[in-house]
């Protein structure tokens, strides 16, 4: 280690993402629990591909990713959103990768755009092409303060989808948890005709169980 890693070592100890004690960036308690595996839920007609549940140290690596911009964090969410891809679609050469979008209040304060810039990186990682044609058409509340029924309420006709594009879709969103983002995303992305000209999936790096 050189002096000025050990200097900042120092200065600004590194913690585990999941327990917050000191340590590796993932701890090897918090890592055996942020394990990827393989889960699939079915929302409506929409299929979703999991790596984790979500548990209180998957939801403690998000929120360090998200809202903190741990680089740390946005890998182990990289590497659960890749190997579930792996699992589930094996050949993804007609696919493309589409992230589901943040508000704009949201980007402002993480200054970024959280799912934009993860999926870009899988993109990058994976030769599969992302494309970024989801929007928000008006202003949304922030979904964590609110129960299924208010969350469905919140998203209903929120998402546009700004391009026509031909292939098969692959949903990406960080975690589902009532399943109220990526129906949306669904609806909105069929609304425009997409089910003549491809398929729809959705890829997340955790899953609720069961969806709350």
């Amino acid at each position: 280690m050189s002096a000025f890693a050990e200097l900042s070592q120092l200065i600004f100890p590194t913690r585990c993402f999941g327990c917050r004690v000191l340590g590796p960036s993932i701890c090897s308690a918090c890592r055996s629990d942020w394990h990827p595996h393989y889960y699939k839920t079915k929302l409506d007609g929409l299929t979703v591909h999991s790596a984790l549940v979500y548990t209180p140290t998957a939801s403690k690596i998000i929120l360090a990713a998200k809202e903190s911009s741990l680089k740390g964090a946005d890998e182990l969410i990289i590497e659960a959103i890749i190997h579930a891809l792996n699992k589930a679609i094996p050949d993804t050469t007609l696919f493309r990768l589409v992230p589901v979008p943040s508000s704009k209040a949201s980007q402002r304060r993480r200054g970024r755009s959280f799912l934009v810039d993860l999926v870009s990186q899988i993109s990058q990682q994976t030769g599969i092409p992302m494309v970024d044609c989801l929007q928000l058409s008006r202003r949304v509340l922030d979904q964590s303060g609110l129960h299924r029924d208010e969350r469905a309420t919140n998203l209903a006709g929120a998402f546009t989808l700004s391009s026509c594009i031909r292939g098969d879709l692959i949903l990406v969103d960080d975690v589902v948890t009532t399943g109220a983002t990526l129906r949306e995303a669904a609806r909105a992305v069929n609304s425009q005709g997409f089910q003549a000209v491809g398929s729809v999936t959705a890829i997340t790096a955790c899953v609720a169980q069961p969806l709350r």
